[in-house]
């Protein structure tokens, strides 16, 4: 999500965007956001599980977003393209 563009369109909607291990952030006590989110990606296809400790997962294998290196504009460039150039291949390009 970081690599996105905030002008992407259609945006992202925030019931998308899950923590890197799969989990589903609880929100804090007394609040519904992580059963909200749950009952969003359940609407749509997604399977969300229960893991041993109550936390709901989703399962990146089958359902995470993995575009391919090179395909993402953040504005520099695209992720995965090259690496930016250190001073030495500089001056090693002006001699």
């Amino acid at each position: 999500l970081k690599f996105l563009s905030p002008d992407v369109n259609p945006p992202i909607p925030w019931y998308r965007v899950i923590g890197a291990s799969g989990a589903i952030s609880s929100r804090g006590p007394g609040t519904q956001g992580a059963q909200r989110q749950r009952d969003a990606l359940v609407a749509e296809g997604v399977e969300v599980t229960v893991g041993r400790t109550g936390e709901m997962r989703v399962d990146f294998r089958g359902y995470g977003w993995f575009p391919e290196v090179g395909t993402i504009a953040i504005g520099q460039g695209v992720v995965g393209q090259g690496e930016a150039a250190s001073e030495d291949d500089e001056e090693d390009e002006e001699n």
